[in-house]
This record gives C-alpha cells, sequence and structure tokens, in this order.
C-alpha cells in the first residue's frame, strides 16, 4: 500500500510541476479566440502556428537572441573559470583569513541582487560602458552557490589519492586538471546549468542596466508583444515564452543526470 501511495505522489507532483508548461506550449498553438474561451481547453481544437509566425515578426529574435547568447555563455564560462579554483582553493588548502573569506562567500548568498544595483550602476556609469552588454557580465562573473557547491564535491576527494599524485611527481595544475575537475564534473555541470538559466531569465538587471534596444537581450525584447491598447495575445505571448523556454528544457534534459549525481553523491558513496 505505501508503494501505492509513493507512486501516486510522485505522479501528483509531477503533473502539478509540469501542468504549466503544458498550458503554455498548448496556449501557443491556439487561436486567439480559443485562448480565451471559458471553460478553458486543455487540448487544442485546431493547431494554429499563426502565433509563431507573429512573434518573429513582432521580434527580431535573431538579433535579441544573439544577445542573449552572448551574455549568457560569457556569464558561464567567466563564473567556471573562477569558481573552479576559488572551490579548489577553499577546499585544499589552509591559509590566513580563510574562514573569513568564506564568510563573505557565504554572506554574498543572503544579499538580494536588487540592493547592490544602484552602487553598480553608478560605477558602470562612471566606467561609461553601460551602453554595452558588459553590465550584464561582469557583475556575475563570481557565483557564490557556483563556488560552495563545486567546493563540496571537492572536500569528498580521497586523501590517499591526493597524496599518490604527490608521491608520483604531480604538480597542483595537474592534480586540479585531472583528478579534481573529473571527480567533480556532477556538481560543475550542475552550476553551468543554474548559471545558464538565471541568466537566460534575467529580466531585473538588464531592464536596470540596458539602455539602448541593441543591447536588450529576449526577455525585454518581449515587451513589444504586450500591447496597452489591444490587450494581450495571449497565443503570441505563449508562443514566444516557448522559444525562450527550450534551450533551458533542452540542458536540463541532457544534463539531469549529472544535477541528480552532483546532489546524491555522499550518499550513493
Amino acid at each position: 500500500m505505501r508503494k501505492v501511495w509513493d507512486i501516486l505522489f510522485k505522479v501528483f507532483m509531477f503533473a502539478f510541476f509540469s501542468f504549466p508548461l503544458y498550458w503554455m506550449f498548448s496556449t501557443a498553438f491556439k487561436s486567439y479566440k480559443e485562448s480565451i474561451l471559458f471553460p478553458p481547453s486543455l487540448i487544442p481544437g485546431k493547431v494554429e502556428l499563426s502565433a509563431f509566425a507573429e512573434v518573429f515578426q513582432k521580434i527580431d529574435f535573431l538579433h535579441f537572441g544573439k544577445n542573449s547568447i552572448l551574455v549568457s555563455i560569457s556569464v558561464v564560462l567567466l563564473q567556471a573559470f573562477v569558481s573552479v579554483p576559488a572551490a579548489y582553493g577553499f577546499a585544499r588548502y589552509s591559509f590566513k583569513g580563510k574562514k573569513l573569506l568564506w564568510g563573505i562567500v557565504m554572506l554574498s548568498l543572503m544579499i538580494p541582487l536588487q540592493i547592490t544595483f544602484i552602487p553598480v550602476y553608478i560605477l558602470f556609469a562612471k566606467m561609461k560602458i553601460l551602453g554595452t552588454l558588459l553590465p550584464q557580465i561582469l557583475p556575475f562573473v563570481a557565483n557564490a552557490y557556483g563556488i560552495f557547491l563545486i567546493r563540496q564535491s571537492f572536500l569528498q576527494l580521497p586523501k590517499e589519492l591526493m597524496e599518490s599524485a604527490y608521491l608520483d611527481g604531480a604538480g597542483e595544475k595537474e592534480i586540479l586538471t585531472y583528478i579534481a575537475i573529473p571527480h567533480a564534473k556532477a556538481s560543475i555541470l550542475s552550476a553551468i546549468l543554474i548559471s545558464f538559466i538565471s541568466t537566460w531569465n534575467s529580466y531585473f538587471w538588464p531592464f536596470v542596466m540596458t539602455n539602448k534596444e541593441s543591447n536588450m537581450p529576449l526577455t525585454l525584447a518581449m515587451q513589444r508583444l504586450q500591447d496597452a491598447n489591444q490587450g494581450v495575445e495571449w497565443p503570441t505571448l505563449m508562443a514566444a515564452n516557448s522559444i525562450l523556454t527550450l534551450p533551458v528544457l533542452i540542458l536540463f534534459l541532457l544534463l539531469s543526470k549529472q544535477i541528480l549525481l552532483s546532489f546524491g553523491y555522499q550518499e550513493e558513496k
């Protein structure tokens, strides 16, 4: 009986979290008339593709998509370049001020992003880079959660393995490259995925830091689909959201196994 309830609970949770996605995709293939019917229809009566065509007419997806891709990939690469060595240093070395620095890293997790935008905006204005994509990238070069997640994997490296590597003449560079990083691969990929999703879906920070239309990401460009006079064209809006969500879903499906491994490593060991 317990197994039955366990299965029912899993089915319920799957339906609960997946239904919004299903509703978004199904609405994207409806006509406007069908999208405002009450009671709403769960399955489109007739599959319509006009909403997707309208999205590409109103939004230059290639231009704004290029901005989103450039910002997201730049943030991911820079974070990986900073987070991996930082996590390795916190995990493997003892040095003066280590506890203080680690406390600062953990404290940064508790500070909302909205609190920091005013001084950061003033700084970038003085640097005269507000007209570029850099203000959407530079504040996120270091990621506290990524450092924490990768550090936890590095802490689980067997000391015997490290000592044998030293005895074989391996330096820190070789140990980090050929032992530590492969060992923490699941955590690194999870940090990359979380970082990409956060940057790709970001709205507040680009809204504050972007003063030119040419630097807008897709999340800001989608505002054009909401017309105050004509009302919201729900199929068009949902079609745009479906396209925006697709890269995230693909990455999640490709890396879902690695995410589970990164959070379940200790239990499996």
